[in-house]
């Protein structure tokens, strides 16, 4: 934990540094900030705050990779940022099913959260709207590790089981989401398909 307690000593800036780079995943990182917050050494708002920033730049660095180096740049150095062939295609079909929007649902389904960021730069979507869909999404994620490792205290190691356990619901709803997206979606084509057919 030495690398993290050199973070620590940067205080918030060293928080938004450490997720920024992710040398270690977010999952550790976000509920040891909370044990700080429980330990004094940190205010909780700012706390948060600074995730959610940290929640933001790191991705920032995948959308640069995806958007100026393309897929080969990814499959060479991908493995460096964590990122599987397979998470990387998930991402892609979920950006070519349900566009820029996914940059905020994305962030809520495992397997994809983190790879999301490069279809994104490889479409080239505005980095603005990128940003501002990121940071929605990743102030509720912040908070609860970050909350979650505030209330277990010295157990903040607990808190990535309890906070999966809680955000199961959650992602079967945005899961159910985007599905329902997918069936209108497809219902829709069918139909321009099937006026088509007629008109011709």
């Amino acid at each position: 934990m030495s690398i993290l307690e050199a973070f620590k000593s940067l205080s918030y800036f060293g928080v938004v540094l450490a997720l920024t780079f992710e040398f270690i995943p977010a999952e550790i990182v976000l509920p040891l900030v909370g044990y700080w917050v429980y330990e004094g050494d940190m205010n909780l708002a700012f706390a948060i705050l600074a995730g959610s920033i940290g929640g933001v730049t790191g991705p920032l660095t995948l959308y640069a990779l995806g958007r100026f180096g393309g897929r080969p740049l990814i499959e060479k150095y991908g493995k460096y940022f964590l990122i599987r062939e397979k998470e990387m295609m998930a991402a892609e079909r979920f950006f070519d099913q349900y566009g820029p929007g996914i940059a905020f649902l994305g962030r809520f389904i495992p397997g994809v959260r983190t790879a999301i960021s490069i279809p994104c730069g490889m479409a080239k979507m505005n980095i603005w709207i990128f940003i501002c869909y990121t940071f929605l999404a990743m102030i509720p994620i912040t908070a609860a590790y970050i909350y979650a490792g505030y209330k277990l205290g010295p157990h903040w190691a607990e808190a990535a089981a309890a906070v999966s356990l809680y955000m199961k619901p959650l992602v079967a709803v945005i899961l159910g989401g985007i599905l329902g997206v997918f069936l209108i979606k497809l219902r829709k084509r069918r139909k321009i398909k099937n006026w088509n057919k007629s008109v011709l």
